[in-house]
């Protein structure tokens, strides 16, 4: 049915998508991961770059070095990531 057709692509990568992640769609990446409950489609083509772990978090540094004195305040964080 064409109005089912028109109905689908008007809603491709909304919220409004229930099978397409719609973050997934916009950027290319999802927070959920491999264990988010809609589709990932991958394009074949991409200007985008996405290059896991580029940007380490001070929580995460003071997670993996223990001894070192690195300020985990969630203020100085989202600080320290704008």
């Amino acid at each position: 049915d064409g109005a089912m057709a028109e109905h689908l692509a008007s809603i491709f990568g909304t919220e409004k998508d229930r099978v397409n992640c719609p973050f997934y769609f916009k950027i290319g990446a999802c927070r959920h991961g491999e264990r988010c409950s809609r589709l990932h489609n991958k394009p074949t083509l991409s200007q985008t770059i996405l290059m896991s772990n580029m940007y380490q978090s001070p929580a995460a540094a003071a997670i993996a070095n223990p001894t070192a004195q690195i300020n985990t305040d969630p203020r100085a964080i989202q600080e320290h990531f704008e």
